[in-house]
């Protein structure tokens, strides 16, 4: 499995507070079969979440050092969590932010509880900027449990979407696996992510995963835990 979403790097958000959290959860992540994991920290325009690209990949090659000396056997890129926010490209153009391991695609976090408001016209501008929008987590959104058609919408408009492994295991309550299933079942998950912040029971991976087995056969699930996670990282 390839993680396009994870709160990895050390002492930089709500995530790991340190290496040897980090190292863990790594090493944990591998024995669970994870090849490879994009670090994606929060950016939160005006918050104390605003470390900068350059910040983050220090950060990156320094965990990079120490997971090689642990013999821990994972591929690392950088990435950002973007919250919504209509000055991304800005950002983006300016090298603040990251985009998903160098690429041309995007992960991008909505308010979790509210109304929906004005952000599609922020997620299609970037779209026809030339960016492949990804919608972090939208089966955690309040404003989708209402009204799932947002999502309905959204992805006839090119937004693709990453589900939360845990969603499926009730990690984040009866809504959000409810509409996590949905999704699966609709075929609109692009990509799967842990997007892990601290240690943890490592089996939910598998757990997750064996759940998915509901909804997809061998071939649909290595294309959104492989396949379409390659088409981020090239490797």
């Amino acid at each position: 499995m390839i993680d396009i979403h994870s709160h990895i790097l050390p002492g930089i958000d709500d995530g790991s507070k340190g290496f040897s959290d980090s190292l863990a959860m790594l090493k944990g992540m591998s024995e669970q079969g994870i090849t490879d994991v994009i670090a994606t920290p929060h950016f939160v325009n005006g918050s104390s979440y605003m470390s900068t690209a350059a910040e983050n990949r220090i950060l990156l090659k320094q965990l990079q050092i120490q997971a090689k000396k642990a013999g821990i056997n994972i591929r690392l890129y950088i990435g950002n969590e973007i919250y919504i926010d209509r000055d991304i490209a800005d950002f983006l153009r300016s090298h603040t932010i990251s985009s998903l391991a160098s690429s041309k695609y995007l992960l991008v976090e909505l308010p979790m509880s509210g109304e929906y408001q004005d952000y599609d016209d922020i997620l299609y501008s970037l779209h026809y900027q030339g960016y492949n929008v990804i919608l972090a987590h939208p089966e955690r959104y309040h404003t989708v449990w209402k009204d799932f058609d947002i999502l309905d919408e959204l992805a006839d408009g090119g937004i693709l979407f990453q589900c939360n492994l845990g969603s499926f295991i009730g990690q984040y309550g009866r809504h959000a696996q409810k509409t996590a299933r949905k999704l699966a079942k609709n075929g609109m998950i692009f990509a799967l992510g842990t997007d892990i912040h601290h240690r943890r029971d490592y089996s939910e991976i598998s757990a997750a995963i064996r759940k998915l087995r509901r909804y997809y056969d061998e071939d649909e699930l290595n294309r959104i835990l492989v396949s379409n996670p390659l088409k981020i990282i090239k490797r």
